[in-house]
């Protein structure tokens, strides 16, 4: 997702330096909806991860002494 954040905002800025300013304002736009979700969903899984406890604690693997 947030790849796809990254493409619109390059996508915005060649945009803006063909002066194709409407679609540069659209893509910038759609970007930070797509960067803004991608924050939540991340904040949300690590705090999901933190309070249920199913996070990547490699001690207790059971072949770890």
């Amino acid at each position: 997702m947030v790849r796809v954040a990254i493409a619109f905002f390059v996508l915005a800025i060649v945009a803006i330096v063909f002066g194709a300013y409407g679609v540069a304002g659209l893509s910038i736009e759609i970007g930070k909806t797509l960067l803004v979700v991608f924050l939540v969903l991340a904040v949300l899984s690590f705090f999901a991860g933190i309070f249920t406890g199913k996070g990547n604690n490699l001690t207790q693997h059971k072949g770890a002494k």
